[in-house]
């Protein structure tokens, strides 16, 4: 149910730590696609949803000033920051550096970004999981390309995936070995809205 799965959530990310001293770290949470899922977040576990640039390190201990400028410890991080966005922001300015030696715990190493991406989506082979193929292994490409949607294996938020592709398009790809094809998928409108009913996924 509903609440089983908060309660589930909760107990992987806030265990017995008091909420306000577990954050969910990420890049200027507020100008991201998925804010409103970082809302749920601390709408329902009570953790904090902070920005890199808002963490305090002093020695091996980290904090983040809360909302009437009281300094809070942090023990616990839920990452969400993703290393690709993090190495081209080198307008962020930050006291705390993820390969510094710091007194907290990881809820999720940041490396699983990586290794759980679309980079496994061509290995799984089931009913659930759209068709997906390396783009570098095809031999010859599929001939109804235009129910095939072109991703590059490590990217965030949507960036460079292309919708509309021709062979003219594959072929032109330098580095292949970085994308997949996916068959397209026909997600439902579903989610009342004021206006039409929303496409969701899950």
């Amino acid at each position: 149910s509903a609440d089983a799965y908060v309660e589930m959530m909760k107990s992987v990310i806030v265990g017995d730590t008091p909420p306000e001293n577990v954050v969910m770290l990420e890049i200027e949470p507020e100008k991201q696609t998925t804010y409103i899922d970082f809302v749920y977040t601390n709408h329902f576990l009570g953790v904090k949803i902070l920005c890199l640039s808002k963490v305090i390190k002093e020695g091996k201990q980290l904090f983040y000033l809360n909302e009437v400028g009281a300094k809070v410890r942090i023990l616990k991080i839920y990452n969400r920051v993703i290393f690709d966005e993090l190495v081209q922001r080198t307008d962020l300015e930050r006291t705390y550096n993820f390969e510094d030696e710091v007194e907290v715990e990881w809820i999720g190493h940041p490396n699983w970004f990586h290794r759980i991406s679309k980079y496994i989506l061509p290995i799984i082979k089931t009913k659930y999981n759209p068709e997906s193929l390396y783009l570098e292994q095809l031999k010859e490409y599929p001939a109804d390309l235009e129910n095939y949607v072109l991703k590059p294996i490590f990217s965030f938020a949507g960036a460079g995936v292309r919708l509309d592709i021709t062979e003219a398009d594959l072929e032109a790809i330098e580095n292949k070995e970085n994308y997949i094809l996916q068959r397209k998928v026909k997600y439902e409108s579903i989610i009342p809205t004021m206006d039409e009913p929303a496409k969701c996924e899950i």
